[in-house]
């Protein structure tokens, strides 16, 4: 299917099907994919089944595929950092962290028609605005994005309240708190386990079971997820990132990068820049 797309100063909205994302799925955008169906998503190799209407968050060169029956139309909202730096506008809309970069949940949200149907309108509203090139619609295009991702934010909020209440105790809430405190040291999934008083394989059995993950996918997620931020949101140097994460040099932080998310350290932050974020913290 055709892509047809409407572009406006690093801010797209195109109208296409389930394979031509499979073929241009990787992108130094943001993106947001609103469509209803069933079937698999992988996201960077990890897979979640769907069903029925959802809306899909992912970042920067993300790995996007999907495995249904026969295309689905979707309509994929892209912008760029440089446009709307969700770090940046946090306190408006805190969604980084809960519909960006979140590793330990799926990387999507359910609607319920209501929301389904609201969304649709939003886009519908927003689609004009990207014609013109007034700063007036920049404001407005701005305002229906950040809009969204507000929306999106309250409704997988709640669906957390409800998440956190019934897996407060279980006992891979204490691999999160370990991962984020270790994980520039730690990357071998046996830390990990004897730590918490597990076998490996029934550590990895456990995990898998509850993040649709294995230990050493989390773990090497959370080493890029760092890598991308201090990449996006610093002028620090790749050799001053790789010493931070405690790689042995450059060389092999850059050929750990790439295997992870198909580019080098130095093209991801050629391609996405350096966020508003970076000026801020000198």
């Amino acid at each position: 299917m055709e892509e047809k797309q409407i572009a406006y100063k690093g801010c797209t909205v195109q109208e296409c099907d389930t394979d031509y994302i499979n073929l241009n799925g990787s992108s130094p955008m943001y993106s947001i994919f609103l469509l209803e169906g069933s079937g698999k998503v992988s996201v960077d190799l990890v897979e979640y089944i769907f069903e029925g209407k959802i809306i899909l968050f992912t970042t920067p060169y993300q790995i996007i595929h999907f495995d249904i029956k026969s295309p689905l139309k979707t309509r994929r909202l892209q912008f760029h950092g440089d446009f709307y730096c969700i770090e940046y506008h946090k306190k408006e809309v805190a969604c980084n962290g809960l519909l960006f970069n979140n590793i330990y949940q799926q990387p999507y949200v359910n609607l319920e028609d209501e929301d389904y149907i609201e969304l649709n309108y939003i886009l519908d509203k927003l689609i004009p605005e990207l014609k013109n090139i007034t700063s007036y619609s920049t404001a407005v295009v701005r305002a229906y994005l950040q809009l969204i991702l507000a929306l999106c934010s309250k409704i997988k909020s709640e669906d957390n309240v409800v998440l956190e209440e019934k897996n407060l105790h279980h006992p891979l809430m204490k691999f999160k708190e370990l991962l984020e405190s270790n994980f520039r040291k730690e990357r071998q999934p046996a830390f990990y386990a004897e730590q918490m008083g597990l076998s490996p394989n029934n550590f990895s059995k456990i995990c898998k079971q509850y993040f649709l993950k294995t230990p050493s996918t989390l773990i090497h997620e959370r080493v890029i997820l760092e890598a991308k931020k201090l990449i996006h949101l610093s002028y620090k140097s790749m050799k001053e990132i790789a010493a931070e994460l405690n790689f042995d040099d450059e060389n092999y932080f850059s050929r750990y990068f790439k295997k992870h998310t198909g580019i080098t350290p130095t093209a991801f932050r050629e391609n996405v820049g350096i966020s508003i974020v970076a000026d801020l913290s000198r």
